[in-house]
């Protein structure tokens, strides 16, 4: 997927990439339907990936709507590739997160340690904020 091949690219170009430690994101669509394969984001880059859902996603959903597409079955593949969705307990409250290149208790103690102000991890929450600042102007601040 396009979205996959333009983060890596982004990643493995930045002068900062050594101070990377974990690549998270909110879902592992982009734009729509454009699919990040987190095991290759994970593989080209060497970095661990954690992937960060508010709510369990519903599968039946999405493998319906990825049917609309003639790569269904690569889109679909890249979904069951991410791995099973597990939850981590933030703030007394369940969210859900996949992750690749980390053990599930190291995925859960970031996700913890990271979400300070809301169930999202701050790194996910200000990049909500500043997409969306950029976009409409303003941010509304609802990561």
């Amino acid at each position: 997927m396009e979205a996959t091949q333009k983060i890596v690219k982004l990643i493995n170009s930045s002068r900062h990439k050594q101070q990377l430690k974990v690549i998270m994101f909110d879902g592992i669509t982009m734009a729509g339907f454009n699919l990040i394969d987190i095991k290759k984001v994970n593989e080209k880059t060497g970095l661990p990936v954690i992937v960060v859902n508010r709510k369990l996603p519903d599968l039946k959903k999405v493998e319906n709507a990825l049917k609309n597409f003639e790569d269904f079955e690569k889109r679909w593949k890249i979904v069951l590739n991410a791995g099973k969705l597990k939850e981590c307990r933030v703030k007394n409250k369940k969210i859900y997160f996949q992750a690749v290149g980390i053990s599930d208790e190291d995925a859960r103690e970031i996700i913890r340690l990271s979400a300070t102000r809301s169930l999202i991890p701050e790194p996910l929450r200000v990049a909500h904020l500043i997409a969306t600042a950029i976009v409409r102007g303003e941010s509304y601040g609802r990561a």
